[in-house]
């Protein structure tokens, strides 16, 4: 009984800071209510996490729902946070991150009669192969997109050598480092990519200083662009390229590639571009699904051909990639579409 109060406690508490209050369901008037649990990033990383906040934010103002989020701060509070929105009854439940995996199958378990999403996970019915009814597992090929950044990395790239900052040591990021590898190599077959990794845990996600001490290595050791998948410690290698400078002409003297959304503006003239993962485009889409009473559980997978990874232009870098490399890149872009290059995908391997 103490047990199930704390619960209760604490999921009330986590809603709370979500923005919730006790007279939200009489408020709401039959409206879709959409709740979503962020990874302890938090929802202004301007990476991952952001591109799904822009997401249901456009979902709020296009579609008439009513928005609740939770930023959890620690690992912990994901699950109470997540069963406090399943307990009132929420239309739809979307867990941001891999990390949530395991918590979003125990909870959809639970309560089989509410709707979920999780990006980047993949959740599956008690055999272990059957995807789960009432979850959309929304899932990306990022090796696709590292790809082409690979090859305008490697094109950029002056003494042939490359960094990589990956945030958590696991495959889903060393399908971004293995996309990025092969897209390089494709272009400059003896290229050198350096790899690091900021972790083995969560807070790998949120540790910028570790970034940059990672990203200023890599420069030491040659690398002049560094393609980060780190989230919110990959904007440390923002500013490790940014301590370079930039020469008599005004060009950055090193690089950095952002990801999932678009960075470039973070530090004009230093980013050559952004992976974008349309993680924005993914939730939007599940959350319409739910308003047309259309909703799939099992995969949405987004790749290229889908426009759910792309590499971003814009008048921040427009200036920093010749046409002609773009040409290549979009060259390269339609053979993956077509089949005729197969990226390495490290989680199948």
């Amino acid at each position: 009984m103490k047990r199930t109060i704390a619960v209760v406690f604490l999921s009330l508490l986590a809603l709370c800071f979500g923005g919730c209050t006790a007279t939200d369901a009489e408020e709401d008037n039959g409206k879709i209510r959409v709740g979503i649990v962020f990874d302890i990033g938090g929802k202004n990383d301007r990476s991952f996490n952001a591109a799904a906040w822009e997401g249901v934010q456009r979902a709020e103002k296009d579609l008439g729902i009513v928005l609740r989020d939770v930023e959890p701060g620690n690992p912990t509070s994901i699950e109470p946070a997540m069963r406090a929105f399943a307990e009132k009854q929420f239309d739809l439940i979307i867990g941001v991150g891999f990390a949530q995996g395991p918590i979003m199958q125990k909870v959809a378990r639970d309560y089989p009669n509410i709707k979920f999403a999780i990006v980047d996970g993949v959740i599956f019915e008690e055999d272990g192969k059957t995807p789960k009814k009432n979850v959309a597992s929304l899932v990306f090929r990022e090796h696709e997109g590292s790809y082409l950044v690979g090859m305008i990395a490697a094109e950029k790239s002056k003494t042939d050598t490359l960094g990589f900052v990956g945030g958590m040591d696991i495959p889903l990021i060393h399908r971004f480092a293995t996309g990025y590898e092969e897209g390089a190599k494709s272009v400059k077959p003896d290229i050198r990519v350096i790899k690091n990794y900021v972790g083995v845990t969560d807070h790998a996600w949120n540790n910028p200083g570790k970034g940059k001490e990672l990203a200023l290595a890599q420069i030491e050791k040659g690398a002049d662009v560094i393609f980060t998948a780190a989230g919110n410690s990959g904007l440390g290698a923002f500013d490790a390229v940014e301590k370079y400078g930039k020469d008599e002409n005004g060009t950055a003297k090193k690089f950095v590639i952002g990801v999932d959304s678009n960075q470039n503006g973070q530090k004009p003239g230093y980013v050559l571009t952004s992976m974008v993962k349309r993680v924005d485009n993914a939730v939007y889409d599940v959350v319409k699904e739910i308003r047309d009473g259309k909703f799939n559980g099992g995969f949405h997978v987004f790749g290229l051909d889908k426009d759910g990874v792309a590499y971003a232009m814009d008048e921040y870098n427009r200036s920093l990639i010749p046409e002609e490399v773009i040409k290549k890149v979009e060259a390269a872009r339609q053979k993956i579409v077509d089949g005729e290059i197969k990226v390495t995908d490290a989680m199948a391997n």
